[in-house]
């Protein structure tokens, strides 16, 4: 593929994400894989409504000193695409509902129907110290997706890691994702509310 085309691509969807509130200003990661040991991600100064040339880094798997520039979890990234072949495009966001939702559930559930055919329910892990959390997490994440034979991780208090072949399969299950649990969230305050 079009390196070119690609990192357009890449934009477009960071942009459609960011007006999502599932990117911050400088909260997140998205990347591609571009060669057998190479991938694209944006810059840990990226500003995620304006991704550009410049807020997007071509890393090889052998570390340099690009790896300095790219965001801080290009670690991640590439334990996931060096260790599953089917990833194409990697995606790490912090939907506000699937995030607040996690802090209090252990399973997510969706009771609306294309949450409930697209996902059905999802584990969500337990990160347990955050203050080590970055020196695990590249060994973690890639080991839970191969161990549970699933692409996509929804993580307590911290997001949502998922990968794809397919960049628009990739953000339409994340958009699925956060919809089942506002609408989760939205039913539990009905229910709170109706014992007041």
């Amino acid at each position: 593929m079009n390196k070119d085309h690609l990192k357009k691509k890449l934009s477009g969807l960071a942009l459609s994400m960011f007006r999502k509130d599932f990117f911050g200003i400088y909260h997140g990661s998205i990347s591609a894989k571009t060669e057998s040991n190479r991938f694209v991600i944006n810059t840990k100064e990226a500003i995620f409504d304006a991704l550009d040339e410049s807020s997007l880094i071509e890393l090889y798997y052998k570390k340099d000193y690009r790896w300095n520039q790219a965001s801080i979890d290009s670690n991640i990234h590439h334990s996931i695409y060096s260790q599953i072949s089917d990833a194409k495009f990697i995606c790490f966001s912090m939907p506000p509902f699937t995030t607040a939702y996690s802090l209090d559930h252990n399973i997510i559930t969706p009771k609306d129907y294309f949450g409930y055919k697209e996902l059905g329910s999802i584990e969500i892990v337990d990160p347990r110290s955050f203050d080590d959390w970055y020196e695990r997490a590249s060994s973690e994440i890639a080991y839970y997706f191969q161990s549970k034979k699933t692409d996509i991780m929804v993580i307590r208090g911290y997001g949502v890691y998922t990968f794809n072949r397919d960049v628009h399969e990739m953000a339409k299950k994340i958009a699925i994702l956060e919809k089942s649990c506002r609408l989760l969230l939205l039913d539990n305050t009905k229910n709170d509310s109706a014992f007041d």
